[in-house]
């Protein structure tokens, strides 16, 4: 993220922050899944208003 020197503590260079694999599942938790929820209820709506099917589960069904 940032340019710095890596720091040091009692001799040993601690390791640069990096994306974990908790953080990834995390990201998606709290921005993927609300995303999803509010695009598939904005489609239901859009149906249920114009009569016409534009989101994914219109090619499953």
């Amino acid at each position: 993220m940032f340019s710095r020197r890596p720091e040091a503590v009692m001799g040993h260079r601690i390791a640069p922050p990096r994306l974990t694999p908790m953080a990834v599942i995390l990201l998606i938790l709290y921005v993927g899944v609300p995303v999803l929820l509010f695009t598939g209820l904005l489609d239901l709506a859009m149906q249920l208003m114009f009569g016409v099917c534009t989101g994914l589960w219109c090619l499953a069904g």
